[in-house]
């Protein structure tokens, strides 16, 4: 008799200040919250959102897909909360995502921070626990991670993680109403392996 998949989350990363997890669908709410409250704030650096963006609905459904793409190795999605306080506010998102196994054992890193938590390091934080996860545990390679060129504060916070700019793609991204382009750059494992 096989046992019905877990409700909880795979991955908890504690660090210092924060816990990192894939919220459960009941903490829709709080991630419409945390969507409307820096909508503006995020405009300048995502895609074009929908007002789906705003739904509890939808993003219970998302919650619950996000878990079983984890659950099969295709994503890590993990939202940032006060350190032992799941059930607050969200703080930010790092996500591990697109990630391809074989003999390039890689994925992309998106992230964000709310508004009120900014220039505290917390990213940082986040960051450093994710990536560490992300080549310890799940054993990958290479995190890819882009950014606008004039988005200086994130150009400063890969450069303080160790991520090398590899190169420069002209009109990458549709973003803020217009295609921009982005610096491509990229962090591989410090110990590296050999796939699984």
């Amino acid at each position: 008799m096989c046992a019905a998949p877990s409700r909880h989350p795979l991955t908890i990363i504690e660090t210092q200040r924060l816990t990192l997890m894939l919220a459960l669908p009941e903490a829709a709410p709080r991630i419409v919250a945390y969507r409307r409250e820096n909508w503006e704030f995020h405009k300048p650096w995502n895609p074009p959102r929908g007002q789906d963006e705003l739904s509890v609905a939808v993003w219970r459904r998302r919650l619950e897909s996000w878990a079983h793409e984890e659950r099969e190795g295709l994503a890590l999605r993990l939202m940032l909360f006060p350190r032992g306080d799941t059930g607050g506010a969200v703080l930010g998102t790092a996500n591990f995502t697109q990630i391809v196994r074989g003999a390039f054992q890689a994925c992309y890193l998106g992230y964000e921070i709310d508004y009120r938590a900014e220039g505290r390091g917390l990213m940082r934080e986040a960051l450093e626990g994710g990536i560490r996860h992300a080549f310890e545990t799940m054993r990958l390679h290479r995190i890819m991670a882009n950014h606008i060129p004039h988005n200086q504060r994130s150009a400063g916070l890969l450069k303080r993680l160790g991520f090398v700019p590899e190169g420069y793609a002209r009109n990458y991204l549709f973003i803020d109403g217009a295609w921009h382009d982005h610096v491509l750059t990229a962090l591989t494992n410090p110990n590296p392996q050999a796939p699984a």
